[in-house]
C-alpha cells in the first residue's frame, strides 16, 4: 500500500457545511473503503490518463484511494444530503464519489489540477524503482480503453465491473463532477469490450490494488552515479587546491541491484528444461522445450542479452501489441542461445512472454530485442519460433518444437501442389524458408506444414504462416455446415486437406493484411453457400477470424464465388463474433450480377432460419440465404435473422454483430 501524509488531506471547498461528519461516520467510511480497496483502486487506475504511465498510474491511483476518507467535522458531500443512490451503503457512494473526483482531476476539467492528489507521488520514495499492476487483464482494459475520455472510462467501471446501474453511474458521475456524465455512460455502453476481458478483469490475479516492483534501466543508473560523483570529487578537490586545505574525495558510490534483481541477471540461474520433458508432460507448450543451440553455455552472451532485456538503452525494441517489454522478476527459461548468418541469437520464455535477443557475432554493436506474446500457447502455437530472417527478408529460419517430426514448405496460393520437405537441424533449426511477400504483387505464399511426432499425437500436421512476427501464426479452416440445424457445430480443422487449400488459396494474399497485429490462429469458416442470380454461379460465405493472444479477434466476412474475386462484405474488431462464444453470424451487401442489376444478397449461420430486409429493400426468406432486387443505388438496409433457439441476430458490421 502506498503510504500518504499523516494527515489526511480535504478537498471539499465550496460543498454547504450545514452538515459535517462525525467520528462514527469517518470510521464506517474507513471500514467500506478498507473492504472495497481493490476495487476503488481498479476505478481509479482505469480512470485516470494513461499518458502518466503505468507507475504514477498506480500511485496516484492509491493515493486517491487513502485521500478520499474524510475527516471528522469536513462538511458532508452533496451525495449523503439527497439520498439514495442505489448503493446499499451511502458510505460507499461518498468514498466513490471522492475517488472519481480526484481521479478526474488531472483530464483538465474545470478546477481540475493535481493539487488534489499530488504530483508527483508523496514517500514511500526508492530511487530507481517502479511500480506496476500485474500483467494481463487490468492492463488489457487500460489499452482497450486509452482512446476514452476520463469519464467514459470511469463509466466503464462503474456500470460493467462494479455493476451500477445506468442511472446510477450517470448521478455518481454527476456528483464527482463529470461533465455530461449521461453522455459519458452511453459512450461506455458503446465500447466494443468482450465478455472475456470483463470476465478476466474479475478475476483476483488481475486486482489493480496488487503491484509488482522491479529497477529501471540499472546500468544507466550506475553511470549517472559515477559521473555524478565524479563531478563531485573533482569539485571537492577544486575547494581543496584554492583553500589549500587538505581533503580526500568523495567515495565512489555505485547503486547495485537488490537480491532479486541480481538473481534475473545471472546466467547461471536461468530455467534449463531437460530435452525429454516434452513427452512426459501433458503441457505440451514452450515450458516443455529444452534449452538447445551451440551456445547456450556461453555465460557472457546470456548475460549480455539479460542486460539488454533489463536495460535497453539505445537498442531498438520491437514487441507486439499488447505485450510488454519490461524486465522478468524471476530468473527467465532459455530456450535458443546460438550463432546463424553472422548473428548471435538468444530466446528467453518468461510466463507469457517469449524474448528474441541478437547481436553480431563479435558480440558489439546491431543489437535487437523482439518480445512477443504467447498465452496459452499449445501444440499448434508454440511449435514454432523466427530465430532470423536474411536480408531483405526473403527467407528466414525457425526454430521448431522439440515434438515437430517433420517439416515442409507449401504455396497456399496453389492448392494442389504438394509440399516441399525443409530440412531441420538436430538442434530443431530450420534451413532457410521462403516467407510470404511483404508488399507489391503477391505471386506465392509461402507456409510451414508441420508434423507432430507419434510419442504425443498420430498422424497429426498443421500450417502456420510468417506474418513477421516472433512466433508464426497457425492455419485452420472449418468446413459448410452438414445436415439440419440441430447438428452439433463443426470445429476448426487443420488446414491441411484438399477442401481447406482450396478454401485458403483465393484469401492466402489477404493474410498481409494482418501483419500488425499479435494474432495466434487465423480460422476460415465456410457458414453458407448459394446460387448467385442472373448466372452468377455459386458462391460459398466465409468469415475469417484472427484470434489474437489476449483473447479478442478481428473478422472479415466474404464471398467467394466460383469464379472470380472474393467480396468483401463487413468487418469487425475486438470480436467474439465467428469463434467459439460468437456462433451466429448474419451478413449482407450489395451486389452487382453478371447482367449488370444490383442486389441485396444476405447469407446466416445454420442456426438462422430465416432472414428479413427492411429500409431501402424489403424482403424476406425462410432461408439461411437472400438475394433480393436492389430498387436504387442508395439507400440503408436493415438485415435481421431469425434463430432456431429463439431470439434474432442482426447483420455484422463495422461495430460488430448483435442478439436480442
Amino acid at each position: 500500500m502506498v503510504c500518504d501524509h499523516p494527515r489526511i488531506h480535504s478537498f471539499d471547498a465550496g460543498v454547504s457545511t450545514s452538515q459535517r461528519f462525525g467520528s462514527a461516520a469517518v470510521e464506517h467510511a474507513e471500514a467500506v473503503l478498507v473492504e472495497q480497496y481493490p476495487r476503488l483502486v481498479r476505478l481509479a487506475y482505469l480512470t485516470l490518463p494513461d499518458s502518466l504511465g503505468r507507475h504514477a498510474r498506480v500511485l496516484l491511483a492509491h493515493k486517491a484511494v487513502q485521500r478520499a476518507l474524510p475527516r471528522p467535522g469536513t462538511p458532508t458531500e452533496p451525495a449523503r444530503a439527497e439520498g439514495a443512490t442505489g448503493d446499499a451503503d451511502p458510505h460507499l457512494t461518498l468514498v466513490r464519489t471522492r475517488v472519481l473526483r480526484a481521479a478526474l482531476a488531472p483530464t483538465g476539467r474545470a478546477g481540475g489540477t493535481w493539487a488534489r492528489i499530488g504530483r508527483p507521488p508523496v514517500p514511500p520514495f526508492v530511487w530507481g524503482l517502479r511500480l506496476w499492476p500485474p500483467a494481463g487483464g487490468i492492463d488489457e482494459a487500460a489499452q482497450t480503453l486509452s482512446g476514452a475520455a476520463a469519464p467514459v472510462r470511469a463509466a466503464f467501471v462503474l456500470h460493467h465491473l462494479d455493476d451500477l446501474t445506468e442511472d446510477e453511474a450517470v448521478r455518481l458521475l454527476g456528483r464527482a463532477g463529470a461533465p455530461d456524465p449521461a453522455g459519458a455512460v452511453r459512450e461506455a455502453l458503446a465500447l466494443p469490450v468482450g465478455e472475456g476481458l470483463l470476465q478476466a478483469l474479475r478475476r483476483p490475479e488481475f486486482d489493480a490494488s496488487v503491484v509488482s516492483a522491479r529497477p529501471t534501466d540499472l546500468l544507466r543508473r550506475r553511470r549517472r552515479a559515477r559521473a555524478c560523483w565524479t563531478g563531485l570529487a573533482t569539485l571537492a578537490l577544486a575547494v581543496t587546491v584554492l583553500s589549500v586545505h587538505g581533503s580526500a574525495p568523495g567515495p565512489d558510490v555505485r547503486p547495485a541491484a537488490g537480491p532479486a534483481g541480481s538473481a534475473v541477471l545471472d546466467p547461471a540461474r536461468l530455467q534449463r528444461v531437460p530435452a525429454e520433458a516434452w513427452a512426459d508432460t501433458a503441457r505440451v507448450d514452450f515450458t516443455a522445450w529444452p534449452a538447445r543451440g551451440g551456445r547456450s553455455g556461453d555465460r557472457d552472451l546470456l548475460a549480455r542479452a539479460l542486460r539488454t532485456w533489463a536495460a535497453p538503452g539505445r537498442t531498438p525494441v520491437t514487441t507486439t501489441p499488447g505485450t510488454t517489454a519490461e524486465p522478468p522478476a524471476r530468473p527467465p527459461q532459455l530456450l535458443y542461445a546460438g550463432e546463424l548468418d553472422g548473428r548471435a541469437v538468444v530466446l528467453l520464455r518468461d510466463a507469457d512472454r517469449v524474448v528474441r535477443y541478437g547481436e553480431t557475432s563479435t558480440g558489439s554493436g546491431a543489437r535487437t530485442l523482439d518480445v512477443t506474446r504467447t498465452d496459452d500457447a499449445g501444440v499448434t502455437t508454440a511449435a514454432a519460433l523466427t530465430l532470423s530472417r536474411a536480408p531483405g527478408g526473403a527467407s528466414a529460419r525457425y526454430l521448431l518444437a522439440p515434438w515437430i517430426a517433420t517439416a515442409a514448405t507449401r504455396d497456399l496460393l496453389r492448392a494442389g501442389d504438394a509440399p516441399h520437405a525443409l530440412t531441420v537441424a538436430g538442434d530443431g533449426v530450420t534451413a532457410p524458408a521462403a516467407v510470404p511477400p511483404t508488399g507489391g504483387s503477391c505471386a506465392s505464399w509461402p507456409v510451414l506444414e508441420l508434423t507432430s511426432s507419434t510419442r504425443i499425437v498420430e498422424k497429426h500436421s498443421f500450417v502456420l504462416t510468417d506474418l513477421g512476427a516472433l512466433s508464426p501464426v497457425h492455419l485452420t479452416y472449418t468446413p459448410l455446415p452438414d445436415g439440419p440445424a440441430a447438428a452439433p457445430a463443426r470445429q476448426p480443422r487443420e488446414a491441411t486437406g484438399p477442401e481447406a487449400r482450396a478454401a485458403w488459396a483465393p484469401l492466402a494474399c489477404r493474410l498481409g493484411e494482418l501483419r500488425t497485429g499479435a494474432y495466434r490462429a487465423v480460422n476460415v469458416w465456410d457458414f453458407a453457400a448459394a446460387q448467385l442470380p442472373d448466372g452468377g454461379g455459386r458462391a460459398v460465405w466465409s468469415c475469417t477470424r484472427a484470434s489474437g493472444w489476449a483473447g479478442p479477434g478481428d473478422v472479415t466476412v466474404r464471398m467467394r464465388p466460383d469464379a472470380g474475386a472474393p467480396y468483401d462484405v463487413a468487418r469487425a474488431r475486438s470480436t467474439a463474433a465467428c469463434g467459439r462464444f460468437g456462433q451466429h453470424l448474419l451478413a449482407g451487401f450489395r451486389w452487382r450480377s453478371p447482367a449488370g442489376r444490383w442486389y441485396l444478397l444476405a447469407a446466416g449461420s445454420r442456426q438462422v432460419t430465416g432472414i428479413t430486409a427492411t429500409g431501402a429493400v424489403r424482403a424476406g426468406t425462410a432461408e439461411r440465404t437472400l438475394a433480393a432486387p436492389w430498387p436504387g443505388p442508395d439507400g440503408r438496409v436493415s438485415v435481421t435473422g431469425t434463430l432456431s433457439g429463439g431470439g434474432t441476430v442482426t447483420a455484422l458490421d463495422g461495430a460488430g454483430g448483435g442478439r436480442d
